[in-house]
């Protein structure tokens, strides 16, 4: 593949975002033959130069031509114009992507997705094959509501390569998406009025899914580790909740990994005290397996509800994700849940995730997401370094960064004046006691360029604060 020498895009001038203008540029010149395919697009920071801008403009357009079809990117090595188009006419331009009421140039870190990785020629091959055996006509249709058992057998094997959870396609539910899982086990096993436990600080997904049931949410306190099991065997008597949900691998906000003994001791209190546990183990994929516990769902088989979801850990555009019932129990509860909230999946997520993983596809595309988020926790670390808790895993999506409420508030107002937008500090807090701080979504930018923008605004923001906090003191 050859270098695009001395290619320097014509901007058009109008009203449109720059990086938008840009993507326009890069398909004109394909167009006229100006860019030849295979040819690698000029690094980041060579045509920001060039152009006058920033390198997050730079990171964005090539991320908009990528979603356009004309442009491969690949981890290390750059963007490259797509080969496959030769004797081919350029992709239609497709509507903007961008949610409706988005300002133009702010980079957003609430979004907590795993970090973007090359998908377009895994799709299209997924597709071309699933269509040459006609094998896409159950997308058109109405499914079984807990999925194809097709798709379920190929995520049960998944499930016990990558989570440790050895349990038959039968046991399995297909959801679309995590928060639909969420939403299903909450339906299905508490009622209007009743309390579910969960952590001091949780996801804010489960916090929506609550309110929006008329379900009431009691936090109880973390330590270092995670969720304290006297606190929880305290809640237990005090509330007298009969479901708990937890998040004990890279809990969502603070990036806390419960340990082995912990989860025997929790699974045994809620065996004691009869009460049913919710995992959501979305953040599994991250962590190696010897740094990663058993899930809860293996010491507690008989009473957990185990959440795997593939949108967090693969493709979150598959909007999909498997609910692993209780041996032998919860399949009527949550076919109850399935038929009230959607009757049943739809086929495609499902399709294209099962033919990514008979050809070995969805594990090359999981290390590919591994080794992006290396890269981009790296950065963080060099950006943000003491300012960021340790993670309870070698690999996060999102990082915390611990400090007390006013002052996260302060750092959000001051992260968003320098158009970098951030998790609310108060949005995960269920209890008083909540650990306060910031979590950032390393996932969320197009590229790790943009990643180093935005974080090194949220470092400015930080240290201005310590600054104007210490001002007067002597």
């Amino acid at each position: 593949m050859e270098f695009a020498v001395g290619w320097c895009p014509q901007l058009s001038v109008g009203p449109g975002p720059l990086y938008d203008r840009l993507a326009d540029a890069i398909q004109q010149d394909i167009v006229s033959g100006k860019l030849d395919f295979g040819s690698k697009l000029p690094p980041h920071r060579d045509l920001a130069h060039a152009l006058g801008v920033s390198v997050g403009t730079i990171a964005k357009a090539y991320a908009e031509a990528e979603r356009r079809g004309l442009v491969t990117a690949h981890v290390g090595r750059g963007s490259f114009i797509r080969s496959t188009l030769r004797g081919g006419s350029i992709p239609p331009r497709m509507p903007s992507l961008r949610p409706a009421g988005a300002r133009s140039g702010v980079i957003d870190l609430r979004c907590n997705t795993p970090p973007p990785v090359p998908l377009s020629d895994a799709l299209q091959d997924a597709l071309g094959t699933l269509a040459s055996y006609e094998g896409l006509e159950a997308a058109v249709r109405y499914i079984q509501g807990s999925g194809l058992r097709s798709i379920r057998a190929v995520a049960a094997d998944w499930l016990r390569r990558r989570h440790g959870i050895d349990r038959p396609g039968d046991d399995l539910v297909q959801c679309n998406g995590g928060q639909h899982g969420i939403a299903l086990v909450f339906s299905a096993v508490a009622r209007p009025g009743d309390t579910i436990l969960c952590e001091s600080s949780t996801f804010y997904g489960a916090r929506v899914a609550a309110e929006q049931l008329g379900l009431k949410l009691r936090g109880v306190s973390m330590d270092a580790e995670g969720m304290i099991p006297d606190a929880l065997e305290r809640a237990i008597v005090e509330s007298r909740s009969k479901l708990l949900f937890t998040i004990p691998t890279l809990h969502n906000p603070t990036t806390r990994t419960l340990g082995r003994a912990r989860r025997e001791e929790i699974a045994c209190i809620a065996r004691h005290h009869d009460v049913t546990i919710f995992e959501d183990d979305a953040y599994c994929a991250y962590a190696d397996s010897q740094e990663r516990p058993p899930p809860i769902a293996t010491f507690a088989p008989e009473r957990t509800f185990y959440l795997a979801s593939i949108s967090k850990g693969l493709c979150p555009g598959l909007r999909l994700a498997f609910l692993v019932l209780p041996a032998g129990l919860g399949l009527e509860q949550i076919m109850r849940a399935v038929r009230a909230l959607g009757y049943c999946p739809p086929a495609l997520g499902g399709l294209i995730f099962s033919r990514w993983v008979e050809t070995g596809t969805a594990d090359r595309i999981a290390d590919e997401v591994q080794r992006e988020c290396a890269i981009r926790l790296n950065i963080a670390r060099s950006i943000l370094g003491p300012h960021i808790a340790a993670p309870g895993a070698a690999r996060t999506p999102h990082l915390w960064l611990p400090m007390p409420a006013l002052d996260a508030e302060r750092v959000v107002a001051r992260a968003l004046r320098a158009d970098v937008e951030i998790t609310p500090p108060d949005v995960s807090a269920v209890s008083g006691d909540a650990d306060t701080g910031i979590r950032l979504c390393l996932g969320a930018t197009e590229s790790s360029e943009a990643l180093e923008i935005a974080l090194t605004a949220v470092r400015a923001a930080i240290e201005g604060d310590e600054r104007r906090r210490n001002e007067g003191i002597i």
